[in-house]
Order: C-alpha cells, then sequence, then structure tokens
C-alpha cells in the first residue's frame, strides 16, 4: 500500500486541520492509500504539503475539504475503481460490494441554518464513525460558501446507504432508490455509530425521489417547524449581515444623518444596506420557510406574504406567519389540485401561485397584518424604553438561551428573536445574544489554560482554537468540553453567558450586524457603547471560568 506524507502548518487538533485530515482519510481508503500526518509550524499559515515517492503538491486546508480527492488522485493514477453490484453477475459476490464491513461505503450531506460550525462538525463526525467501524464514507458540506466535497453521480450509485443530517432543507431527490436516512446535525455530532447502523438498515427509498421533509428514517429529528424556520433564517442571514454592515459603514461615512444627505457616499450606503437589503430580509425569510415546507410552488406566496408583513408594518413575525401560511396552503393546494394530463402543466406556473398568492395576500392584509402590527409596535415600544430591571431580565434570558444548548433550538429561538428586530432597528438584543454567544467557549478555553488540572490532555491542546471560534461568535466550540462533562460545564457557561447578556442590554449597547464576533468592532459604528460591551463579554467570560474552578474536579480526584 502506498504511503502519502501530509504535512500541516497548524496543529492537527484545530478544526479545519481535524475536517481536511478527516476529508484526506475517507478519500485516501478509497484508493488504497496510507496517511503520515505530521506538523511542520516552518511552513506558511494554513499550508499543507502532500507527498509520495518523489511526488509532492502543496495546497491549503479548505482546498482539501473542499475536493481531497483532486489531490490524492495525483499519486495513485493507476488505481482502479471498485466494481459496483450492477457490473457483477447474479450469485457472485463483488470485492468490495459485499457484506464485510471494508466494503461499505456510504455518502452524506451536512447543513446547518448558519453552515458555519454544525455542518463541518457533523460532517467530522460521520467521516470518523465510518472510519471506525471500517466503512468508507464521503460527506458533502453545504456551509456558507457553498457546498464542499460534493458527490458525484458514481458515487451515489455506488453508495449502500445515504446520510442527510441537515437542519435546513436539502433536496434529497438525487437519491432516490437508494437506503437513505434523514436527521440533524445534533444526532450526528452526537452518535454517527448510530446513524450509520440506522443507515445500513433502511429500505431503498422510492425512486421517484422525494424532498428532504418526506423522506423517511429519522424525520422527526429534522423535520418539523423548527426545521422550516431554520431554512429561512439560513437564507435571510447574509442580507442582514450585508446590510448592517452597510449601515454601520454609512454611518462611519456621512454620519448619524447620512441618509438624509442625497449623492453621497453615506447616502449611497445607506441605499444599499436598509433601503435594499434590510427590505429584501423578511419576504425571503418567509419566502424560504414557505419553500422548505411546499418545496418551489411555496416560493412565490412566501415572498408575497413577506412583502406585505414588511409594508404592512407586521414585522418579522408577520414574515414567520406568512411563510408558514404560505407553505402549508400550498402544500395542501398542490395535492388537492387534479388535473387531467392535457392541462397539468398548468399547475406549477399558473395555478398555483395565483390561487396561493391571492388567499394569503388577502389573508395578510385583511387578517394577520392589523393584530400583528399591533403586536410589533407594543414589543417595539417596550424593548425601546426597556431600562433597569426590564433590560437586566431579558438580558439574562436571552443570554441564558444562547449558552444552553450551544446552537440548538433554544439558541437559535433567541438568535432569531434578536435578528428579527434588527429589521425594525432595534439593536439591543442582538448585541446581547452576541456577547452572550462568545462567553461560553472563551470561558473554557480560559479555564483550560489557567487550570490545567481540571481537563483532559485533548481539552488543553484544544484550547487555543476553542478561543478563536469565541470570538468568532462560533458558540458551538463548547460542544466537545459540555459533551464530556455537561452537569459541570452547561451550568457554569449558561451562567456566564447570562450576566453577558444582562450587562450588555443593561448598557444600553446596540449591535447592527448579527454575526462576525469581535471582529466587527473594528467597523466604525458598528457597536455602540464598546467599553461597555467588551466589559460584559469579559465578565461573563470571567464568570464562565470561576464557576468551572470551582464546579469540576481536578482530574485525578475523578
Amino acid at each position: 500500500m502506498k504511503t502519502v506524507s501530509v504535512v500541516l502548518s497548524s496543529p492537527p487538533d484545530e478544526p479545519l486541520s481535524r475536517m481536511a485530515i478527516a476529508a484526506l482519510e475517507a478519500e485516501a481508503s478509497l484508493r488504497e492509500l496510507a496517511l503520515e500526518v505530521s506538523t511542520d509550524s516552518s511552513l506558511p499559515r494554513n499550508s499543507v504539503q502532500l507527498s509520495s515517492g518523489g511526488d509532492s503538491v502543496a495546497s491549503d486546508r479548505p482546498r482539501l475539504i473542499g475536493d481531497p480527492g483532486k489531490f490524492l488522485e495525483l499519486f495513485n493514477q493507476r488505481q482502479k475503481t471498485p466494481p459496483t453490484l450492477d457490473s457483477v453477475p447474479r450469485g457472485v459476490e463483488a470485492e468490495g460490494a459485499g457484506s464485510s464491513p471494508a466494503s461499505k461505503f456510504l455518502v452524506g450531506v451536512t447543513s446547518c441554518p448558519t453552515g458555519i460550525a454544525h455542518t463541518f462538525m457533523a460532517a467530522e463526525a460521520l467521516a470518523k464513525g465510518a472510519a471506525a467501524m471500517g466503512y468508507t464514507m464521503k460527506v458533502e458540506t453545504r456551509g456558507s460558501v457553498g457546498a464542499k466535497n460534493e458527490l458525484t453521480d458514481e458515487e451515489i450509485a455506488r453508495a449502500d446507504a445515504v446520510i442527510v443530517a441537515a437542519d435546513a432543507n436539502v433536496e434529497t431527490a438525487r437519491f432516490a432508490g437508494k437506503r437513505l436516512l434523514e436527521t440533524g446535525t445534533k444526532a450526528a455530532i452526537n452518535d454517527s455509530k448510530k446513524l450509520i447502523e440506522e443507515a445500513l438498515k433502511q429500505e431503498p427509498s422510492s425512486s421517484e425521489g422525494k424532498s428532504s421533509e418526506k423522506a423517511n428514517g429519522g424525520k422527526e429529528q429534522c423535520s418539523g417547524p423548527y426545521k422550516h424556520l431554520m431554512t429561512g433564517v439560513s437564507h435571510m442571514l447574509p442580507l442582514v449581515t450585508a446590510g448592517g454592515l452597510c449601515i454601520a459603514l454609512a454611518f462611519a461615512f456621512g454620519g448619524i444623518y447620512a441618509g438624509d444627505k442625497e449623492g453621497s457616499l453615506g447616502w449611497a450606503l445607506m441605499q444599499i444596506g436598509g433601503a435594499s437589503a434590510f427590505a429584501l430580509f423578511i419576504p425571503i425569510f418567509a419566502g424560504f420557510i414557505a419553500f422548505s415546507i411546499a418545496d418551489r410552488p411555496g416560493l412565490t406566496p412566501g415572498l408575497i406574504g413577506g412583502m406585505l408583513a414588511t409594508s404592512l408594518g407586521a414585522g418579522f413575525l408577520g414574515g414567520i406567519v406568512a411563510g408558514f401560511m404560505a407553505g402549508y396552503f400550498t402544500r395542501w393546494l398542490n395535492k388537492a389540485l387534479k388535473l387531467p394530463d392535457s392541462i397539468a402543466g398548468l399547475k406549477p406556473v399558473l395555478l398555483l401561485p395565483l390561487i396561493s398568492s391571492l388567499v394569503i395576500g388577502l389573508a395578510m392584509i385583511y387578517v394577520v397584518g392589523p393584530p400583528v402590527k399591533g403586536i410589533m409596535e407594543g414589543v417595539s415600544s417596550w424593548l425601546m424604553t426597556m431600562q433597569g430591571t426590564s433590560a437586566l431580565l431579558l438580558g439574562l434570558i436571552l443570554g441564558g438561551m444562547m449558552a444552553f444548548d450551544m446552537g440548538g433550538p433554544i439558541n437559535k429561538a433567541a438568535y432569531t428573536f434578536a435578528v428579527g428586530l434588527v429589521a425594525t432597528k432595534i439593536y439591543g438584543p442582538m448585541a446581547a445574544v452576541m456577547a452572550a454567544g462568545m462567553v461560553p467557549p472563551l470561558g473554557l478555553s480560559l479555564a483550560a489554560t489557567l487550570f490545567k488540572n481540571r481537563f483532559t490532555s485533548d481539552e488543553r491542546k484544544s484550547s487555543k482554537a476553542t478561543a478563536l471560534l469565541g470570538i468568532s461568535f462560533i458558540t458551538e466550540g463548547a460542544i466537545p468540553f459540555a459533551a464530556a462533562d455537561p452537569f459541570r460545564v452547561i451550568p457554569s457557561i449558561v451562567a456566564g453567558a447570562a450576566v453577558a447578556g444582562a450587562i450588555s442590554l443593561t448598557a444600553g449597547c446596540q449591535l447592527v450586524v448579527p454575526h462576525g464576533g469581535i471582529f466587527v468592532l473594528a467597523i466604525p459604528n458598528a457597536i455602540n457603547h464598546m467599553l461597555a460591551y467588551v466589559i460584559a463579554i469579559l465578565a461573563g467570560t470571567l464568570v464562565t471560568t470561576a464557576l468551572l474552578f470551582f464546579l469540576k474536579k481536578p482530574q485525578e480526584a475523578l
């Protein structure tokens, strides 16, 4: 077996390094190649060198994660593709396609609403779980920058089973006829081996192909209102981020009244951010909630309902109602409307969009819009005048929610609430949520650095990478620590995050962008009361660190 040397410039326990190694291992097993992994800090940052015999190639971690097979194939030009079941006569078992563990080949897709942390953590867990069971697995990641490590038709055709671990909508029509298991990213992260076993026990899906929501196996974990809501959030976030940053830059170049100076750079940036990006985000939010429920036919009424929610003053609450109403109504109408084959082509291009848009539009104008507008005005008025005890209490609640399940449904509920308020120019909850979300990884990293005897060797080694995730507002960096010791870690990080949220909201901190972590502080006017905001993050981090010192016992005593 040929050996390929893999030399990384960064420690192998960093998240990107782990994903690159896992991707290479999966592809290497397909080509019967062995890997030798080492580090060399003298190499340029983020670089990776692969070599075997007299051949060598240089790359970086993101490219390796995106297409590891492309690089390994350079060292294995004469490798033959294993036979598939279709190429073997009946009654003869093909090597690599029989029942032995090493012969199993699985494929998967992972996706989460933000496409930053859970997507890649789930992919890494699945690849490692398959390798530990003696199987080979290739996982396609659908993250914030699009699909990486994409599955080919040939790979799907010879796969023994397919696992879709997604918290957002993923099309599964290409997996028609395969054993298909659908679940959430959390299940893949927590117990990938169990999922692989379940996937191999599934019956082949219908040859007609189904969307993610209708698929079998594990749908309770990844479908339903939460999944549809998160699909809307994932498509809305880039608009909120771009719009918020443009507004911040408008204030930086044109002052607080940048939008009034027509023709100036500040005015132009305000038109891009406030008048355009922010005007689109509720329609996109509602449209993709409906898309997740009813597939493509739901998009038109969802977009129209979301636009009406904006124009009627119903805000993001109206957008949520419009999205779900459009999705479920359109899905019902699509099933109920039976047409002869001669005119069936009119249904998707004329009847479904027309009828659903009329029904949802009239419902928004006469039924949903007025009461939801009243609710939004009440909530907005309370939030804008909130001070003292009210601000403290809301900050504690939002902060605690951000840390409780670290990227799960409770975390996403608090985050969605804060992002939705950005459209109504209420920025306080957004600041509290981001400050609280940074605290768990930062507190754990600091504790692992200061109190080494309370953490394992692996936890200490990963503390620097965890700190980087923390300042980047990736709360999921705390998951490995919480999984290893939940009853001590979770109370500690919840308390610290709640303190950070409370201080931020009480101090009147306002943040106009929904992501970016500590790096957005460098953008003028992205955050007001910067000193108070930094104090909130530091205070929450110190509270978490102190509680971990008292709650976690030295390793020798465990």
